[in-house]
């Protein structure tokens, strides 16, 4: 089976050769200035040549269109200092991000404070048609991927989303506000964007034959999700059902979701909308990839290996690897971490656990 071939039937459940070898998730900066510093070989100029070593499967090629404002925001950098940069995003989100370490924004200002303000970036970012959109050499690129057996997906962080969309325009806390304070403003705001992307996906599906439709929401914590199945059922599924009809048209056979945190509570309406793949299922969010795959046997998973046993050493990348053994037998799993790589896993322990996950899916 080529790498095209085997993520598909891994993900639907049918005959496999194995399990896909994926080193999905790349390294912090700050992980990588200390491979550097622990002797990493110096001809490693980045991740894609240190996962190269390790033979692995090739992941899915993404399609390089815009589905995000169109144009997009110029960076633009509103002060610095030896600490901290603040700057516009190309959603237009002012942000402040620390430079001595990894960490998340400082998110100080999002775009959309009331429906006047959305109608205009509505209009002048958010039109589906722009033929800018659809710049650039995707459709060689996607032929290129295809002729090596690769699968083809469609949708990317962080421009892809339903709940993602809401979130980066009005800001977390104002989005699950308004689900109370402006339910029709959120519900509006949803739609448009599903407008959006069948309009491009529409368009690219016409010239490429697309293996996944991915929808990225980060939209749970460790205590579940950030809304509720009846909240999610409501506002997000007609949208879910709406891609998926388009999936369906196009026979693209995979639907996949990326959240972090606990999804378990709004899995079943995912699913019930078409979802067939998540991840990265975090452990030290509570997710266990052997409890997901009893209760819901027929969703594709990948990730689900914790981040923080690399850290540990070998004793405990070899327990996590076992724990994760009978969900890897099971099927429909691609074992992988379920986040990138923290600054506390050193070069020595990361090898080790490319070495020894190849091992686990039998890839000679």
């Amino acid at each position: 089976m080529n790498d095209r071939e085997r993520f598909i039937a891994c993900v639907l459940g049918e005959p496999v050769d194995r399990p896909p070898y994926w080193l999905y998730w790349g390294p912090w900066r700050t992980t990588w200035e200390r491979w550097r510093r622990e002797g990493m070989p110096e001809e490693f100029t980045d991740f894609g040549k240190v996962r190269a070593q390790f033979g692995p499967d090739s992941g899915p090629a993404g399609v390089d269109v815009n589905c995000g404002p169109c144009p997009k925001f110029e960076r633009t950098v509103l002060a610095e200092d030896d600490e901290y940069v603040t700057f516009i995003d190309h959603w237009g989100i002012k942000r402040r991000d620390y430079k001595g370490g990894e960490s998340m924004s400082q998110f100080l200002e999002f775009p959309i404070k009331s429906r006047a303000d959305w109608l205009t970036y509505r209009d002048e970012r958010m039109d589906g048609d722009d033929p800018r959109r659809l710049e650039g050499n995707w459709p060689q690129q996607c032929a290129d991927a295809r002729a090596r057996g690769v699968s083809i997906r469609l949708g990317y962080y962080p421009d892809v989303g339903i709940f993602g969309s809401v979130r980066w325009l009005l800001g977390d806390e104002e989005c699950l506000l308004a689900f109370y304070t402006m339910p029709d403003l959120v519900r509006e705001i949803m739609e448009h964007m599903t407008d959006l992307y069948l309009t491009v996906f529409a368009k690219v599906l016409r010239e490429v034959r697309v293996d996944e439709i991915h929808i990225w929401e980060d939209m749970c914590g460790r205590q579940g999700p950030l809304i509720s199945p009846k909240h999610w059922e409501e506002f997000m599924g007609p949208c879910y059902r709406r891609i998926k009809a388009l999936a369906r048209e196009h026979d693209v056979p995979v639907m996949s979701v990326d959240t972090d945190g606990q999804p378990d509570l709004i899995t079943p309406p995912m699913m019930g909308a078409g979802v067939n793949m998540m991840f990265p299922m975090e452990v030290a969010a509570g997710c266990d990839v052997n409890v997901f795959r009893g209760k819901y046997p027929t969703l594709g998973m990948m990730g689900g290996i914790d981040k923080r046993a690399l850290a540990a050493g070998a004793e405990a990348i070899d327990r996590d690897l076992e724990r994760v053994a009978p969900a890897v037998a099971a099927g429909r799993y691609i074992p992988d971490l379920d986040h990138g790589i923290p600054d506390d896993v050193s070069y020595e322990n990361y090898c080790y656990y490319a070495r020894r996950l190849k091992e686990l899916v039998g890839k000679e």
